[in-house]
C-alpha cells in the first residue's frame, strides 16, 4: 500500500500556511521543524484529519471502552542517542568503521553479561538514521574524544548515563559528571594508510628468497619466493601488494607443503628482490606494516593472549625494535617452542592488542577476534570535560541485537527500533522519534462530531496508542481544547498517561469532572529508580509519577493506576509489589490495576536483547514465559501476580481489580497501530 492511501484517511487538502517552509512528502500535510533545542532534528507533520474519533474495530475482548482519541501519531517522549558521523565503531572483524559509514547487516562488536561480567560479543546493525541535534565534545583523561548529543548514554562503572541532563526538573536523568569512568577500551588507533612503504615492510615479513633445491612446479619453473603463511587473505594481500609496486608476472606456486611465488620476468624477480631489501633507516610506515606481516606469518591470538613465536631468526630484533618504536611493551617467555625459538607476548591487555591491530592492520581477521573478552576498566577513562560545542551536527545512530555497540574504544548505548509508524510506511527507528504527525483539527473537529446526531456520548479513551501528553503536547496544546469540547458536552472520558505535562490541564479537568465522568490513569508498574533508568529513562521517573498522581487525587479527580508493566523476575516478588502498592495507595490512587509486560512483535525484540544483555540468568525464564510467537505470559503466571497485588491492596486498605491483564488495551507512548493490532491489546512502551 502507498503513502497516499495510508494517508489519506487522515488528512484533506488543505492549502499550506505560507509562512512555513513546506514539503510535501505526505499527500495534505504542511511540513514545520522548529530551531528550539528540545525538537532540534525533529519534523512535525500538520494534518487537518477527517475524523478524529476512533472506533475500537473488531470484537473489544472485554475492553473498557468502545472509542478512542489520538490527536498524534509518533512519539517525542522516544529516546534519540546520537554519535558524530567519523565516530569510529568496533567491527567484529577487528577493524573500525565510522558511524555513519555503517549498513544494516553489518557485523560489529557489542556486549553481553555473563555472570558477574559483561563480556564483548558479535552482534549487528539492525537500523541506522541520522539526525541534526546540539553537539557535545566528551573528553577522557586517556585523550579520548567523543562528539554526541546531549542524549547519548555510555556505560560507567556506576551504570549507564547521559552526556548532559539534570537531576531535577523535567529533564531529571542519570548524566555524566567529569570524574565519571566510562568502560571500554579507550580510543581506537588510526588505521595505517597503505603506502608504499607499509606495502614493503609488510612483503619484507611475510615473503622469503628460496634457495634453489632443484625443485620444479609443473611448468618446469624455480618457486624463487617461499611465503611464511598461507593464509589466504595474506595470499591476496602480498599478490596485491607486489603488483601495486609493478610487479605483474608474480603467481602462486605449490612448494612442498608451502606455498611459493614465481616469476616469469627477470624484471620482476629482480624489483622483488628490492622490495624485500631492509631499509638503512626504517621510518613508522614501514614498521607498521613489518609487524602487520610478522604477525600474520608469525602471530596468534588466542585465548585472550598474543604471542609472535619467532620462525625466521632474522626477524626477532626488527620486531623487538619495531614493538618498542611504538610503545608497545612486551616479555620474552620463558618457555621455548619446539623448534627452539623464543616467543613475544605483548602485555596491557585488550587496549593494547586493539592498538596494535588498528595501527598496523594484519591481514587474518580470524586473529583479531574480541569476543568473549571481559569488558574491564583498567584503562583511565574518567571524564574531564564536556563541553557544548555551540551548533547542531548532523549526528548518527544505531539499532544492534545487544542493545550496545563499542564507539572510539566506550560502550556506547543503541536507540532499540520499534515496530510502530511502518503502517504509515515511516520507518521504525528514526522516523518514530523524529517524524510527528499532528491533527492540527483535533480540537475543532471533535467538537463537531460530538455535536451529530450519530453521536450517543459514549465514554471516550484517551492515550491508548500515543500518549496524548507527550512533548509535543507542550507546544502545539492540542488537550485544552479537546478537554475543553468534552467537558462542554459532558462527555465521559479517561486519560491514560505517563506524562506529568497533565497537572497544566488540572483546572480543566477538574471543571470536566463536574459534568461528566472523567477518570485519570498513569502508568506505574514499579519503583525501583535503577531498572526504571535501564529500561524507561525517556519517561518522567516513577518518584515524579507519584507525585502526580497525589495531586491530582487531592484536587478531587479519580486516578486509578495501571501497575503497568510488572516484569517478570525484576519487579514481581512480593516485597517489590508490596511496596508499589503501598505507595500508590497513599499517594491516593483510586484503583490498581496489575498488567504483566506484553512482548509484542518490535517491544519483544528490544526487550529480550536487553535481558539478554543486562540479566542474562533471566533469559531461560522468560523462554518458558514467552514461547516464541506468543506475547502474553500464562494465564497461571498472571493468575499468581494479580493474586500477589490482591493482598498487598487489602493490606493496605485498598480493593484490587481483578481484570485480566489481556484485555486492557494500554500504551504510553506508541503510535496507532491498525484497528485489528488496537482490539488484540497494546503494550506500554519500555523505551
Amino acid at each position: 500500500m502507498n503513502n497516499g492511501v495510508r494517508w489519506s484517511h487522515l488528512t484533506e487538502s488543505t492549502p499550506p500556511d505560507a509562512t512555513a517552509p513546506v514539503q510535501q512528502p505526505l499527500p495534505g500535510a504542511v511540513v514545520r521543524t522548529f530551531d528550539t533545542p528540545g525538537f532540534a532534528g525533529m519534523t512535525f507533520y500538520e494534518v487537518r484529519a477527517k475524523s478524529l474519533i476512533n472506533k475500537v474495530a473488531g470484537e473489544p475482548r472485554g475492553v473498557p471502552f468502545e472509542y478512542t482519541i489520538n490527536p498524534y501519531r509518533g512519539c517525542t517522549h522516544a529516546c534519540s542517542y546520537c554519535l558524530a558521523g567519523d565516530t569510529p565503531v568496533l567491527m567484529a572483524d577487528g577493524r573500525t568503521r565510522p558511524i555513519a559509514e555503517l549498513r544494516i547487516g553489518d557485523a560489529i562488536i557489542g556486549t553481553v553479561r555473563e555472570g558477574s561480567y559483561r563480556r564483548y560479543a558479535v552482534t549487528h546493525v539492525r537500523d541506522k538514521w541520522s539526525t541534526v541535534k546540539p553537539a557535545y565534545r566528551l573528553t577522557l583523561r586517556d585523550g579520548t574524544e567523543l562528539v554526541a548529543s546531549g542524549d547519548h548514554r555510555f556505560l560507567t562503572d556506576r551504570g549507564w548515563k547521559h552526556v548532559t541532563g539534570t537531576r531535577s526538573g523535567p529533564d531529571q536523568r542519570p548524566h555524566l559528571t567529569t570524574g565519571n569512568k566510562l568502560m571500554g577500551t579507550g580510543r581506537f588507533a588510526e588505521q595505517p594508510k597503505e603506502s608504499p612503504e607499509y606495502r614493503r615492510g609488510y612483503l619484507h615479513a611475510v615473503l622469503r628468497p628460496e634457495p634453489d633445491t632443484g625443485y620444479r612446479d609443473p611448468y618446469g619453473t624455480v618457486p624463487r619466493f617461499r611465503l611464511a603463511c598461507a593464509e589466504p587473505q595474506v595470499l591476496s594481500r602480498t599478490i596485491g601488494y607486489l603488483r601495486e609496486s609493478g610487479v605483474h608476472t608474480a603467481e602462486y606456486a605449490p612448494l612442498g607443503q608451502r606455498t611459493g611465488l614465481r616469476t616469469y620476468a627477470r624484471r620482476d624477480l629482480d624489483l622483488v628482490g628490492g622490495l624485500l631489501e631492509r631499509p638503512d633507516e626504517r621510518d613508522a610506515e614501514w614498521d607498521k606494516g613489518f609487524l602487520a606481516g610478522v604477525f600474520d606469518a608469525e602471530g596468534s591470538h588466542t585465548q585472550g593472549l598474543w604471542r609472535i613465536v619467532h620462525t625466521d631468526p632474522e626477524l626477532v630484533e626488527p620486531t623487538r625494535a619495531a614493538l618498542r618504536a611504538f610503545g608497545f611493551a612486551f616479555v620474552v617467555e620463558d618457555r621455548r617452542d619446539p623448534i627452539g625459538l623464543l616467543s613475544l607476548r605483548l602485555l596491557g591487555g585488550l587496549p593494547e592488542k586493539l592498538r596494535f591491530f588498528h595501527l598496523t592492520d594484519p591481514a587474518v581477521t580470524r586473529r583479531r577476534a574480541v569476543q568473549g573478552i571481559a569488558v574491564k576498566g583498567a584503562v583511565p577513562l574518567h571524564v574531564t570535560s564536556i563541553e557544548p560545542l555551540g551548533l547542531e551536527l548532523p549526528l548518527w545512530d544505531i539499532t544492534t541485537g545487544t542493545g550496545d555497540f563499542i564507539a572510539n574504544g566506550v560502550v556506547s548505548h543503541n536507540c532499540f527500533a520499534r515496530n510502530t509508524h511502518s503502517y504509515l510506511d515511516l520507518d521504525t527507528g528514526h522516523d518514530f522519534d523524529s517524524k510527528i504527525v499532528v491533527k492540527v483539527n483535533a480540537p475543532e473537529l471533535l467538537r463537531h462530531e460530538l455535536g451529530s446526531s450519530r453521536w450517543n456520548g459514549d465514554p471516550i479513551a484517551m492515550g491508548t496508542n500515543v500518549d496524548c501528553y507527550q512533548r509535543a503536547e507542550g507546544r502545539y496544546r492540542l488537550m485544552p481544547g479537546i478537554i475543553g469540547a468534552l467537558s462542554d458536552w459532558s462527555n465521559p472520558f479517561s486519560i491514560l498517561t505517563k506524562g506529568t505535562l497533565i497537572l497544566r490541564d488540572l483546572p480543566l479537568l477538574q471543571r470536566a469532572a463536574q459534568r461528566a465522568r472523567v477518570s485519570v490513569a498513569f502508568s506505574i508498574g514499579f519503583l525501583d529508580e535503577q531498572l526504571w533508568r535501564s529500561v524507561e529513562s525517556g519517561t518522567p521517573s516513577p518518584s515524579r509519577r507519584l507525585d502526580a498522581v497525589r495531586r491530582m487525587s487531592d484536587a478531587g479527580l479519580r486516578v486509578g493506576v495501571l501497575m503497568a508493566p510488572i516484569l517478570p523476575g525484576l519487579s514481581d516478588s512480593e516485597e517489590q509489589l508490596d511496596a508499589t502498592v503501598g505507595a500508590l495507595v497513599a499517594a491516593g490512587a483510586a484503583s490498581i490495576t496489575p498488567l504483566v509486560l506484553h512482548l509484542r512483535p518490535g517491544a519483544r525484540e528490544w526487550y529480550l536483547g536487553w535481558l539478554a544483555t543486562n540479566h542474562p540468568d533471566l533469559v531461560p525464564f522468560y523462554e518458558r514465559l514467552y514461547p516464541r510467537g506468543r506475547a502474553y505470559v500464562s494465564a497461571d503466571y498472571q493468575r499468581l501476580v494479580t493474586a500477589k497485588v490482591r493482598r498487598a491492596c487489602r493490606r493496605h486498605g485498598l480493593p484490587a481489580r481483578d481484570t485480566p491483564a489481556r484485555d486492557l488495551v494500554l500504551t504510553g507512548d506508541e503510535p496507532a497501530e491498525p484497528a485489528a493490532a488496537q482490539a488484540a491489546g497494546v503494550q506500554l512502551t519500555l523505551l
